[in-house]
């Protein structure tokens, strides 16, 4: 029986994705010697080429034909993926409480002093726009 697809992207699938949100459209050979250098996957080309159709059959990634070769990019956006895999974190792991998914964060996390700062600055500015 084969094996169900994910809803959200595979681990490989993630780093290409991260590959090509930095810098895209990429040739098959650009992304496969970014996954290597910059997220240290030593893979065959033909992997990365079954990679990257399965990833445009399944909607993440756009491709256009450039002379013998295809070029591709991202159909999804970085906040788009993250929105949707932090939605599920919250719903099945703390039931459904934002505020018990940050607790746990911010406990768990090292945090540095610029970092606590931004995280002050957001949460006053979504109280500021919750309150007008």
């Amino acid at each position: 029986m084969p094996r169900q697809e994910s809803e959200f992207p595979t681990e490989l699938e993630l780093e290409i994705l991260k590959v090509l949100w930095e810098e895209s459209p990429l040739p098959v050979r650009d992304v496969r010697d970014r996954l290597e250098t910059e997220a240290g996957r030593t893979l065959a080309h033909s992997t990365v080429i079954t990679m990257l159709n399965i990833m445009h059959r399944k909607g993440y990634l756009r491709r256009r034909k450039q002379g013998k070769s295809f070029l591709f990019r991202p159909k999804v956006d970085r906040q788009q993926v993250a929105g949707l895999m932090m939605g599920d974190m919250v719903q099945r792991l703390f039931d459904g409480s934002a505020s018990a998914m940050m607790l746990n964060l911010l406990e768990s996390a090292e945090i540095d002093a610029d970092e606590l700062s931004e995280i002050h600055q957001l949460i006053a500015q979504i109280t500021r726009e919750q309150n007008s």
